[in-house]
């Protein structure tokens, strides 16, 4: 039975007590009183209603992000972490939240605790206690509403309840992600028993998920605050899963077990960091600092792009110079980026346009042949497999009518983390640990299962690719987008910043082109739809070598970005992938033709006392 409490928090949000229909998807919308992109319609939906009720930006994203955990749950959730980027039109300063995972104070690199010696696949890696990172989400959320939000924490759960109460239908992406880690699963009793059928199979394609599990865990964190999570009988559940894999019985999987404890839990916190900032084409564009390398990657990729004139070239040509930015930028990435509290990381010397001016000297009218050289001769190599891993995450992006704006990435990193499901709680734990430089097998590391500025330590969070952006213009913001898709994500931002400021796409022809990934490798990703057109028979004739990702399936996609355009007098023009992920959801609060932009006019009452733009309480 629900503890009174419980039961109150289960009750209390007025639209829970039934499910509402589903709305339509669609990836673009233009209106005011603010605008909502995420890859599912029942989270934007949660955004869209939280801004009708007087919450702000902040509120309608944790709204929407409690939302994700439920129907989006191999990409995000509580068991994983995130960078969120926020615009305060209160102090007219763009804000960033690192709530990234940490490595349990075990974990120091050496042979006996590092805990991935011998471990010689990626899945062994990825499918252990080992992999678990100190969850971190909670608390980004809990800091966000504190420092910029105007609802409290249990009401902004309140959407995600109702999600966990009554379900989601099973569309056929989700099905194709269930589809690749089923075998994971199965050997799990409470992932199974969540996301499989009894015979090992996918849910069929129109199946309602329920997860009463999650309803609960939610409720329990309404009632009793994120500490709930952090300690207690959860946090030990936690631990459990992590020290003593709950596999199957006569499963004949090797798991290795973590050395996460109660007191890495306790000792989690989120972190205000400030935000990366370069000056690209007159506009100011800010990012998530170390240890995310998305801001410092993307603003070096920019940094190096500027010196062209990108507009004025044939497209092929301007491509190639992206293209040969990104490995330059790269290559830098892999040498110099890891947690600032454990390593020195040259911010300043990476974004600075001297920089850029010696790393531009470098391209040629040519591809280079990968892996180049990092900037500083001094640098180690990369041995990271978040190199070219692409991983599943999750990117929201919204705005509200007092001009705040967030672009939020949370993630548990690969397509349903680790694959343990919490028994009797119902998310997933990540794998984001797999994100430090593990050496696979090593005959000159044979003791260091880590190598470079991103190598395991206690207490140390690994180097991210998250990057979620914002642009202002003149002080205000003008864009901000952000996209899931592990080392991928830089490319991804990048190239929709290039296809809107130098190309002159619109914003939705912006998110919706294809993309092409240049990671310091010998090859470049790209999507089929490019395959074969001038473009790309111009770019392999200048020695760039492509490919199309195929294993697994979903590699075949690049990114699955949310943006949002602020056009002036209140007015957004918000953007979500037409066709990736199976298409993503944009709606604002009030179109031309009303809520949805499709007729009527939708009343917004007045926020109350406490929700001032952007404010603090």
């Amino acid at each position: 039975m629900l503890l009174p409490v419980l039961a109150a928090a289960l009750l209390a949000a007025p639209a829970a007590a039934h499910q509402a229909p589903v709305p339509t998807r669609q990836p673009t919308a233009v209106g005011v009183g603010g605008g909502a992109a995420t890859v599912d319609p029942q989270a934007t939906q949660a955004a869209i209603d939280v801004l009708r009720r007087g919450g702000n930006a902040v509120d309608a994203a944790i709204s929407a992000a409690g939302v994700l955990g439920v129907v989006e749950p191999y990409s995000c959730g509580i068991g994983g972490g995130g960078f969120m980027t926020v615009y305060s039109a209160r102090d007219g300063k763009v804000h960033t939240i690192d709530s990234r995972e940490t490595a349990p104070a075990k974990m120091d690199g050496s042979s006996d605790t590092a805990g991935f010696v011998g471990l010689q696949s990626f899945e062994a890696q990825r499918v252990s206690g080992m992999s678990v990172g100190v969850p971190g989400t909670l608390r980004a959320w809990q800091k966000a509403l504190r420092e910029f939000g105007t609802w409290p924490l249990r009401r902004a759960l309140q959407p995600g309840i109702a999600a966990a109460q009554h379900g989601f239908t099973v569309d056929q992406t989700f099905f194709n992600q269930t589809d690749e880690a089923k075998a994971i699963f199965a050997d799990f009793p409470a992932t199974a028993a969540l996301y499989l059928d009894p015979d090992g199979s996918p849910r069929d394609v129109g199946t309602v998920v329920e997860n009463p599990d999650l309803a609960r865990t939610y409720a329990l964190i309404a009632a009793k605050g994120p500490d709930a999570f952090y300690s207690g009988k959860l946090a030990q559940a936690i631990v459990d899963t992590v020290q003593h894999p709950p596999l199957r019985a006569g499963s004949t999987r090797s798991v290795r077990p973590g050395v996460m404890e109660l007191s890495d839990l306790a000792a989690y916190k989120a972190i205000d960091r400030d935000p990366t900032h370069i000056a690209y084409r007159g506009l100011d564009v800010y990012g998530m600092a170390p240890p995310s390398s998305g801001g410092s990657t993307v603003g070096e990729i920019l940094n190096i792009l500027e010196g062209y004139d990108l507009g004025a070239l044939a497209p092929d040509q301007a491509l190639h110079y992206y293209l040969e930015a990104s490995r330059l930028a790269y290559a830098d990435r892999g040498a110099f980026l890891a947690d600032p509290g454990y390593v020195s990381v040259p911010l300043a010397q990476l974004l600075s346009d001297q920089f850029a001016a010696q790393r531009r000297a470098k391209i040629t009218e040519q591809a280079a042949t990968s892996p180049v050289a990092p900037g500083d001769p001094a640098a180690v190599t990369d041995t990271s497999a978040s190199t070219t891993r692409t991983g599943s995450t999750t990117n929201l992006t919204v705005s509200d009518r007092w001009g705040n704006a967030v672009d939020y990435t949370f993630t548990i990193e690969q397509t349903g983390g680790n694959g343990m499901v919490v028994p009797g709680y119902g998310f997933l734990l990540n794998n984001e640990l797999t994100d430090f430089n593990l050496t696979l097998q090593s005959p000159t590391d044979p003791g260091g299962t880590s190598t470079g500025a991103n190598r395991v330590q206690g207490g140390k969070r690994p180097r991210s690719s998250i990057a979620p952006t914002i642009v202002l213009r003149n002080g205000r913001p003008f864009l901000a987008l952000g996209s899931p898709g592990g080392a991928s994500i830089i490319t991804t931002v990048a190239q929709i910043l290039l296809n809107r400021l130098d190309f002159g796409m619109t914003l939705p022809d912006a998110v919706a082109a294809p993309r092409l990934s240049q990671r310091n490798s010998a090859t470049t990703q790209t999507e089929e739809a490019f395959v074969g057109t001038p473009d790309y028979n111009a770019l392999v004739a200048r020695g760039q070598a492509m490919a199309v990702t195929t294993t697994p399936p979903s590699s075949r996609e690049i990114g699955a970005a949310t943006a949002i355009e602020f056009l002036g007098h209140g007015q957004v023009q918000v953007a979500a992938e037409p066709a990736r992920r199976g298409g993503g959801s944009a709606m604002v609060v009030r179109g031309a033709g009303g809520p949805h932009g499709h007729g009527g006019r939708h009343h917004m009452r007045a926020p109350h006392d406490m929700a001032k733009p952007g404010g603090r309480r």
